[in-house]
This record gives C-alpha cells, structure tokens and sequence, in this order.
C-alpha cells in the first residue's frame, strides 16, 4: 500500500505510536538498570557489573549493554531528557549520544569551568524533540569540544576498536576503527601479503584478496611462536573430533568444533591435521592421559587442553570469559580427596573461581550441561529461549 492511498496514514500512525511506545519501555528498561546498578544487584547471581550481567543473563551484545548503562546514569544528569524519554519523545539512541556529555570526566570538567548544566539539559531535550539526530550528534560534539578545546594530544590508541560477531555456520563478521598510525600498519601488512600472491588468472576481487591476506597474517603469526604464552601453552588451532569421523572419508559435515565454538566438516578437520603446525588432540584409547591420579595436585597441560576444548570458557551460569582467562578448578577439592582428572575440572575465570572457593557452587550434569547454585543452595538461571509464536 502506498503512501496516497487510503488507509495508509493509519499504518503511519502506528509505526509512530509503536515508536513512542518502545521509547517508553526503553526509559523504564534504562532506569531499572541503573536502580539495579546502584544496589549492586548483579553480585546475587555472582557478576560485578550491571554490564556483564545483561551480557550472560539477557543476550545483549557488549555494546548494547554498554550502552544502556550509560543511558541509565545520564538519566540523573539530564532529567529534561530523561523526561522526554519517559514520554516518549526521545529515543535510546538520542539518549546514548547525550549520555556523552555527561561523563565523569566532563561532569567535572563542566563544574570546574562553571557550565549550568540545566541550560545543556535544556539544549540537548530542545535539539533531541524537535531535530534530526544528526543535529543532536553535532550538538554534543560541540559541547564536548568546548568544555576542552585547548587540551592535549589525544591518546590515538584509544580511539581503536574491534567487535567480531560470529554466526551459526562459524563464519566471522567483524568492524572496528583505528588511527592513521595503526591503520597504515594495517594496511602495510595486508598488501604486502595482496601483491605478493597475485597469481596468472587470479579473478579474486581487492576484498576477497585482503580477506585472504588478513588470514595468512594471523596464521603467519601463529605458526612463528610468537604470541604470548596462555596459562602455560602457545595458542594454538583446535580441533575436537571423533576418532571414527576423523578416519572416515565420508565423515560428518559438522564432526569437528573449533576452540571458539565454529564446527567444521570431517574433511576439513583433516586438512588442518595435515599441518604439522597445528596441535592434533583427539580423544580415544590412545589418546593422552586425562587422569592423572592422586599422584598430582596440578591440572596438567593435556587436561587443561581437554577441559577448553570441553567447555569453552568459563562455565558459571551468565558468563562469557573466553579459555585463555580461566583456571581449571578441581569440583572436588585435592584436600578433600578429589582427583586430577577432566571430570573433576571445570573451567571457571579469575572472578568466579573465588566465588567457588566462597560459597556458590558449579555442577555438571550428566547431559553435559553445567548448573550454577548460590551459596544458599538456590540456581542461577539464565532466561530461556525465546520461542517463535505460533502460527
């Protein structure tokens, strides 16, 4: 339908009352975070922050959670705004660029210099209710230009930033940002690796060309041995695969999973076995011992390596800590008689291994799964997944 013909203003009407109304929500959302925040909710279920808890507990991405802290503390600061959020006249987004002015930093900078901050308040709700968001970004720009315009040199590293997104089928999205400094260096490696590798018939466009080159720097550095040293073994590319697919010409499609969760096919799964550069861990009768006995107190490398390949990260219930930050934790302490093998290891990270050894608990079930309890016997619970409604 067509915006001239009848009927059609009523969609618009409900698009923007849809709109107003999600606008609505996301002020309650935002003001529930930080009342959340400021009663250190989040340390019931183990985590220290209002941002890794929506993170585990919520699905949100690192960013969104990011954000919506951010929204919820520049509520207090800008209470026309918030109050323009809370009817509906201001978006998250709007709320999020404004929460920009009113950081520590520039909190203090504005009373250091004198600024009233309710006339920004009332500048910023003014812009946000009647102008594009275009005009809001530039608005808060030249307020935060202003309260430091002679300031010093910004730190280019700190504009630097990179989120990678992976999908179902394992394949890696990524953007990010860098200086000029960090962004020539990039380049410089990657088209040496592009002019380098142009063969006779190459029909590869320029992206595809650095998408290949982009990988043989990160395998280039993988196989030197130059990367830091994590929790006593060098990264490494991981594979976990039955011994049957492994040998099997017509394996599975998905056999194998990767260290970060991606599976792959039986066959690729040999093709990475084939370079003597990549680590082979296969579990079978010949594999490598993963019990140990009494005789040892310390986890050794191959029950480590076991257990990250078991668990992938740290298994307490809304975590997200990848291998490299975690200890392996004996479910069973060695004092109390438990033994140095992989089912009595459980990856945990730094923060919640002491919670652990304080009084919350991590148990895994028979199926595989893991489930986390509070000190006083009740479980931590992650929501679940949301289900498609019925046709």
């Amino acid at each position: 339908m067509c915006s001239g013909e009848p009927g059609s203003g009523d969609v618009l009407d409900d698009v923007a009352a849809l709109v107003a109304e999600r606008n609505r929500i996301d002020a309650r959302l935002a003001r529930a975070v930080r009342a959340a925040e400021l009663s250190q909710a989040p340390e019931r279920d183990g985590l220290t922050s209002m941002a890794s808890w929506l993170r585990g507990h919520c699905r949100l991405s690192g960013a969104a959670a990011a954000r919506l802290v951010r929204t919820g503390r520049a509520l207090e600061h800008l209470p026309a705004l918030a109050e323009a959020h809370d009817a509906g006249l201001a978006t998250s987004e709007q709320m999020a660029k404004a929460a920009e002015a009113v950081t520590p930093e520039r909190l203090a900078s504005a009373v250091e210099q004198g600024v009233d901050l309710a006339v920004v308040d009332a500048v910023l709700t003014g812009v946000a209710i009647e102008q594009s968001h275009a005009d809001l970004v530039a608005v808060v720009q030249h307020y935060c230009n202003a309260l430091d315009p002679d300031g010093p040199e910004p730190d280019p590293t700190e504009g630097r930033s990179l989120t990678l997104a992976r999908h179902a089928d394992g394949s890696l999205s990524f953007r990010g940002h860098l200086d000029a400094v960090g962004g020539e260096r990039l380049q410089t490696a990657l088209e040496a690796h592009v002019q380098a590798d142009r063969p006779a018939g190459d029909e590869r466009t320029r992206a595809q060309r650095l998408g290949d080159a982009l990988v043989q720097v990160a395998d280039n550095v993988l196989t030197s041995g130059s990367l830091p040293t994590l929790r006593g073994h060098r990264p490494q590319i991981a594979v976990v695969i039955d011994l049957d697919d492994l040998v099997d010409p017509a394996g599975r499609p998905n056999a194998g999973r990767m260290g970060f969760g991606a599976t792959i096919s039986a066959a690729r799964a040999r093709w990475l076995a084939c370079d003597g550069a990549v680590s082979r861990v296969v579990f079978g009768p010949d594999g490598a011992p993963l019990d140990l006995g009494r005789e040892r107190r310390l986890m050794s490398r191959h029950i480590r390596r076991a257990a990250e390949l078991r668990d992938g990260g740290c298994v307490f219930a809304g975590c997200g800590a990848p291998t490299w930050w975690c200890d392996v934790h004996h479910l069973v302490h060695w004092i109390d008689g438990g033994d140095t093998s992989l089912d009595n290891a459980a990856l945990l990270c730094e923060r919640h291994h002491t919670k652990v050894h304080h009084g919350f608990r991590v148990e895994r079930r028979p199926d595989g799964r893991w489930r986390t309890y509070r000190p006083d016997g009740t479980e931590i619970t992650t929501p679940a997944p949301l289900l498609a409604p019925a046709a």
